[in-house]
């Protein structure tokens, strides 16, 4: 597929993902059916900060496409006016609030004295998740608490997505983590478990690697961040 890219001048940004719900059902059906056919699950539909277009947040990323649904863009889209990057700025809010309602699913890290909270989506195979977590005592002690989310790099049929269900169904979660992280194998269990829906989650969000970052702001890091350079960036957002 082609990708596009759009420099649009002039371009407000200041809608939020929760003020754009408002727009006629049968012509978001009309788009919900075209993108169906892509075999791309839609999350939820909104007006774009661009006259003319709608922003749909599906299970592969954020799209922009025309109100019939006829056209639709992949790629990014740039505010000259603002110098900023559109889908960034448009997902950042959606990220914001997706992750919120995860909080009680994560397996936390606390800061003894909380400054910021960051989410991390992990996979205990991955080496720079690894090399994260083994620095995870300088995060805290920076003020930084980790939150992980699950996001197994080989997806719903490997290995890693089992062992991340036995991780995340774990007594103590946490150690299983480590653990797992170690290199050592982790006790078979099973039990209702967010490990699908937050991998899920992460594709929606464009994750396609690990370790991926997402600070209080919604802006999504791809890659390992040493503490300095991580927490230079959070009170640069601060």
């Amino acid at each position: 597929m082609n990708k596009f890219v759009i420099a649009l001048c002039g371009i407000g940004l200041m809608a939020s993902v929760q003020a754009q719900v408002k727009a006629p059902t049968a012509e978001y059906d009309q788009v919900r059916q075209q993108f169906s056919q892509l075999n791309l699950k839609v999350n939820s539909v909104a007006d774009a900060p661009m006259a003319g277009l709608l922003q749909v947040f599906t299970d592969r990323g954020l799209f922009f496409t025309t109100k019939d649904g006829q056209y639709f863009i992949e790629g990014n889209i740039y505010d000259l006016t603002n110098k900023v990057l559109v889908n960034d700025a448009q997902m950042r809010p959606y990220i914001q609030q997706k992750v919120a309602e995860s909080k009680n699913d994560v397996i936390e890290y606390t800061a003894k004295n909380e400054k910021y909270v960051i989410n991390v989506f992990t996979d205990p195979t991955c080496g720079y998740c690894r090399k994260l977590h083994n620095e995870m005592q300088e995060y805290n002690d920076a003020g930084i608490t980790v939150r992980y989310l699950a996001f197994p790099r080989g997806g719903l049929d490997s290995e890693t997505y089992l062992q991340m269900q036995h991780i995340w169904c774990a007594k103590d979660s946490r150690s299983a983590l480590s653990a797992a992280k170690e290199g050592k194998s982790v006790k078979p269990a099973m039990c209702n478990n967010p490990v699908k829906a937050q991998y899920e989650l992460g594709q929606s969000f464009g994750v396609s690697g690990t370790p991926a970052i997402i600070l209080p702001s919604g802006r999504l890091i791809p890659g390992y961040q040493p503490v300095k350079a991580l927490l230079a960036q959070l009170k640069a957002e601060s």
